[in-house]
């Protein structure tokens, strides 16, 4: 640990793991927790596998969680640590739109959701929040969630298309986005051709496609506005 467990206070510095794959973001991350008196980075790792095995000898008490990584989804990834550790807090950063991806996270254990365009300013915010024990989310993103809970929602308009899809569903079309094969993704999420293939099937007709071409088309677009 590269300073003391207390800070001045007499309350114990929060351990925190940072996850991201992309070098200069996981830099950043780190530099705007390490500069705060009661946050310390305990930990970086650049992949799912490299984060699981940091929590065997890092302790944190809070993961801040890229949602794209190269060898496992986030989402995915979120389950993991949650059950590895019940306790951990999770806070998931993501270029990727919070209406389609927020609430998937939070039914999978996370504690907030931050675009990576608001971390700068918001993270040390987000991660106190969670320690507080509340839930973090855009203001914009916590009214569409008291909106539908209240039932005021706006009946599916500017809903997007990919809200339809499962968890898994939307994992298969943003690794299609990616320009993985059915094989490459089958691979990728340890599961069968066939399995791949089904799930294909069933987010065509979901999007309404007519064929594997306009689906691979359609979700390298996605993916390509996203990025």
């Amino acid at each position: 640990m590269s300073r003391q467990a207390i800070h001045d206070s007499g309350n114990p510095i929060k351990q925190v793991l940072v996850v991201d794959d992309h070098p200069i973001v996981r830099r950043g991350v780190s530099q705007l927790i390490d500069d705060q008196p009661d946050l310390a980075v305990c930990g970086e790792a650049e992949s799912a596998t490299a984060a699981i095995e940091l929590m065997r000898s890092c302790s944190p008490d809070v993961a801040v969680v890229d949602l794209s990584l190269s060898d496992m989804g986030g989402i995915s990834l979120v389950r993991d640590l949650r059950n590895w550790n019940s306790a951990l807090l999770v806070l998931v950063l993501s270029m990727h739109d919070e209406v389609l991806h927020a609430e998937r996270c939070l039914r999978a254990g996370a504690s907030g959701y931050i675009m990576k365009h608001q971390a700068t300013d918001r993270i040390v915010y987000a991660i106190r929040e969670i320690l507080r024990g509340e839930i973090y989310l855009s203001e914009r993103m916590k009214a569409r969630v008291l909106h539908r809970l209240a039932g005021q929602g706006e009946d599916g308009q500017g809903e997007s298309p990919l809200a339809a899809l499962t968890d898994r569903e939307l994992e298969v079309f943003q690794l299609l986005g990616r320009g993985l094969s059915t094989r490459e993704i089958a691979s990728h999420l340890f599961l069968s051709i066939k399995t791949i293939e089904t799930h294909r099937d069933h987010i065509k007709s979901k999007l309404s496609l007519g064929s594997g071409r306009e689906l691979v088309r359609f979700a390298t677009s996605w993916y390509i506005e996203q990025a």
